[in-house]
């Protein structure tokens, strides 16, 4: 039935236009019984790598591209109009297998059809040439697109969206709620009128105006480089330097010993000392936290883990002291973990006050379900444009390719069967994949190696694009169409990778 249902809307690729073999790189190849993918169709049948990356074609736009814009972080320059489905394509006809995804952005393909058939669509074309001020100027179809996408998907127990830009516009409006929320609280409720000492001192950066108030997050945190996520970010100095930051609290957060199985007491410990942390900040830090914000895997910061107990130990701290808890799921969210939104895992009592999302989503915002997060009066979280509706109908059509095809339970699947291959790969090859985790939670799995960045780059010439994060940690973000036979691939490149 799923392969009749697949089917149905994406076409499935022939068998006879799938060859017994596939050529990962020069001189190495391996079969299988399956090509291609299932759910889009095009893909090419495995890598193919004709030169080295970056090739000659390559080199020359990358030298046009330094010209008019900075390419020191570049990863690779991509030829999209060549790519397809799982596999990302340069200029000079190189096809690499891609669990990087755009770092975690991609969610079902390059140039999938569906998507591409909403893009056509008359729809999307009135949404992009007639941009709208969506608070002054909204379409008289805004509430069905969101209804019908964006909140369609919505976490458990929130019912109301605030549509952004980015993950950090997601997140920076979400510490304004929350802002906002606390010193509406402090004066009674909405109906209570700011005061005229309030007014004069906001305009002078001064209290109480400007309230003394912070944002609590954690060490390794990443939420953001704007100005007030950037103060909540601790995953790189780099992120960081010469930019002013506020004086906001940050908790260490639980660092676990894998296999989990082996360290439970440990761990547990860890995590009970890093909940005693966050509270004694509630508590005592002299810039009194209104929320606490938290991803539910340190994903920048090298693929961070703690235990579903951990996180509902969070979720009664912000209940017991009165504050906020803000998950970030920009880089979790949309079925990555095996379930749509990761905090689902945690099987939280009282759902988030607050959940922030963007990358495969492609739009961005924060969903709520307090009518008190919305502020008191028109203006104050608002912006020219507060989202993009061209985005928010691409999230839909994002959401019906999912549904469809059910690709958070493939997903789910899949991440299990690849988890597996490679707890046998890191007995085969000690100290290549140290701290296997991400057990049960989908593809969004990640390791340790003790020479990343070249087996990264390695990874190139063996046909797969791959990211890293952390100080060491090698971290796999396959798009949710990712199969059993990718898996496969994947594992075959990585090997080759170590023990070449």
């Amino acid at each position: 039935m799923a392969a009749l249902r697949h089917g149905a809307v994406l076409r499935r690729l022939s068998a006879a236009s799938r060859p017994a073999s596939w050529t990962l790189t020069r001189g190495f190849s391996m079969s299988s019984a399956r090509m291609g993918s299932s759910f889009v169709s095009g893909e090419p049948d495995a890598p193919i790598v004709k030169t080295e990356i970056p090739g000659p074609v390559s080199k020359e736009h990358i030298a046009k591209l330094t010209q008019v814009f900075d390419t020191r972080s570049l990863n690779m320059i991509a030829d999209y109009t060549k790519s397809a489905g799982n596999y990302i394509v340069d200029p000079d006809g190189n096809a690499l297998l891609d669990v990087y995804a755009q770092i975690a952005s991609i969610p079902v393909g390059y140039n999938n059809p569906a998507l591409g058939k909403t893009a056509k669509s008359l729809d999307m074309v009135t949404a992009l040439i007639n941009r709208p001020a969506l608070g002054n100027f909204p379409s008289h179809d805004w509430a069905d697109v969101l209804e019908t996408g964006v909140l369609k998907v919505a976490p458990k127990g929130l019912n109301q969206v605030f549509t952004g830009m980015a993950g950090s516009d997601a997140n920076e409006t979400a510490y304004k709620a929350a802002f906002m929320w606390r010193r509406q609280r402090d004066r009674g409720g909405p109906a209570v009128e700011f005061t005229e000492e309030e007014m004069e001192s906001s305009m002078l950066n001064q209290t109480p105006g400007a309230s003394e108030l912070s944002i609590l997050s954690f060490k390794t945190a990443f939420h953001g480089r704007l100005f007030g996520t950037l103060s909540t970010t601790r995953s790189k100095p780099i992120h960081k330097l010469d930019i002013p930051a506020f004086d906001w609290p940050h908790a260490t957060f639980p660092l676990l010993k894998y296999p989990l199985e082996e360290h439970a007491e440990e761990n547990a410990q860890a995590e009970a000392d890093s909940l005693a942390e966050v509270e004694h900040l509630i508590k005592n830090y002299h810039v009194p936290p209104c929320a606490v914000v938290v991803e539910p895997i340190q994903s920048e910061g090298g693929d961070n883990h703690a235990s579903p107990a951990f996180f509902r130990g969070l979720r009664a701290l912000t209940k017991k002291h009165g504050i906020l808890l803000i998950v970030d799921e920009v880089q979790t969210g949309v079925g990555a973990t095996g379930k749509f939104w990761a905090h689902e895992h945690w099987d939280l009592p009282d759902p988030p006050d607050m959940v922030t999302f963007s990358k495969k989503a492609q739009t961005a915002g924060y969903y709520y379900g307090d009518p008190s997060l919305r502020p008191n009066k028109p203006y104050r979280q608002f912006n020219t444009w507060m989202g993009d509706p061209a985005r928010a109908l691409l999230f839909r059509a994002i959401i019906d390719v999912i549904q469809t095809h059910d690709l958070v339970t493939n997903t789910a699947r899949v991440g299990d069967y690849l988890f597996s291959k490679l707890e046998e790969l890191s007995k085969k090859y000690p100290g290549q994949f140290e701290n296997l985790r991400g057990k049960g939670q989908g593809t969004f799995i990640a390791f340790d190696n003790p020479k990343r960045d070249e087996f990264l780059k390695k990874a190139k010439k063996f046909g797969v694009n791959i990211g890293g994060s952390g100080e060491s940690a090698v971290r796999l973000r396959p798009m949710l169409i990712f199969e059993k036979h990718h898996a496969d691939i994947l594992l075959a490149a990585l090997e080759k990778v170590v023990s070449s």
